[in-house]
């Protein structure tokens, strides 16, 4: 059965495009807990989205003082997973769980824009029902996930035991997890750790910072692999914890974003200076910002630069200690070469 959030009344204070009205209140009154924006965009241009009783397919749309919205939330009991043929780059796998390299561009799970061409449809074709069933229909044997820009290694599940094995190990931080990334800017100290809750930003609730009072913990520590003229940097992370986007939030937070990073890239100054509670941090200043960005112009970068490189955990099953790693992708390694000349 679907959900409905009714008489949505845009009041006298309500401004902007119907995606981002939408996003903050039910974000604020459906108590219904995640939604992002590409979501929403997508419920609106699939009609589950009413005007006065009438679909109202344009996300761009100014709503006006007034209007009565009403937001249908299709059920996912209702979905069916048919497996497609994509192709898989598989790590290791055996009758309890698989590792696979995950490509940049590929979504991890269905969700409204995306019922096609995710992760799960190649796990489903290749693994049939062999597939932990504890996240329900439309996420099978999905541990933990990667965003659809990030690439690199994920561990799924086959069986149930192989799922709350592996759901343990990620709640106690007991999984090695280590990332590399391209960041704007030369992070100063080269080596650290960046500590600060991860919650809801107060002022945009589409994205995640760091907030000064509630959110949940959240630690990453970085390593300057490689530095390019203090116009961008290779960087290695490790996560202690793992918030959503936890690493493209520390990091821009820190004044040194992800490189290609829509989301978190774009306001490099009013993130660090609303981030009072980090100490010894150097973000960069406003004669720093012009160049730097004038610089990386000339790059076409693809997608954010960031790539899950190591997995380590335990074998939930064997209790073997496993460790994989795959090596930086191909558009990740241009980006160096173009760089370093």
């Amino acid at each position: 059965m679907s959900s409905d959030f009714s008489d949505w009344t845009v009041l006298p204070e309500d401004s902007g495009r119907l995606d981002v009205f939408l996003m903050q209140r039910f974000v604020a009154l459906s108590g219904e807990g995640e939604m992002s924006r590409a979501r929403m965009q997508a419920l609106i241009k699939e009609g589950y989205v009413k005007l006065n009783g009438s679909p109202s397919l344009n996300p761009a749309k100014k709503v006006r003082e007034g209007e009565i919205y009403t937001l249908e939330i299709p059920a996912t009991e209702d979905f069916e997973v048919v497996g497609e043929n994509i192709p898989l780059d598989i790590l290791f796998e055996d009758g309890d769980l698989l590792v696979v390299n995950k490509a940049a561009g590929l979504t991890v799970h269905p969700a409204p824009g995306h019922w096609t061409g995710t992760l799960v449809h190649a796990l489903v074709h290749h693994c049939g029902e062999e597939l932990s069933g504890i996240n329900g229909v439309a996420r099978p044997g999905i541990v933990h996930r990667l965003d659809k820009d990030t690439s690199g290694i994920m561990v799924v599940a086959k069986t149930d035991k192989a799922h709350r094995g592996l759901a343990k190990q990620l709640a106690n931080h007991s999984m090695h997890r280590i990332y590399e990334a391209l960041c704007r800017g030369a992070p100063l100290p080269r080596t650290g750790t960046i500590e600060g809750n991860i919650g809801r930003n107060p002022t945009d609730r589409i994205k995640r910072a760091v907030v000064s009072e509630g959110g949940k913990e959240a630690v990453t520590h970085y390593e300057v692999l490689e530095s390019f003229n203090d116009t961008a940097s290779r960087v290695k992370l490790q996560l202690e914890t793992g918030r959503t986007h936890q690493i493209r939030v520390h990091m821009a937070a820190k004044g040194w974003p992800v490189l290609g990073d829509s989301l978190y890239g774009k306001h490099i100054l009013e993130t660090t200076q609303n981030w009072q509670k980090i100490k010894d941090s150097k973000p960069m200043s406003s004669p720093r910002v012009k160049p730097l960005t004038e610089a990386l112009q000339a790059l076409d970068v693809p997608r954010q630069m960031l790539h899950a490189r190591e997995l380590g955990f335990v074998h939930p099953v064997t209790e073997e200690t496993m460790f994989f790693k795959a090596d930086l992708p191909a558009d990740m390694l241009e980006i160096i070469k173009a760089l370093s000349t």
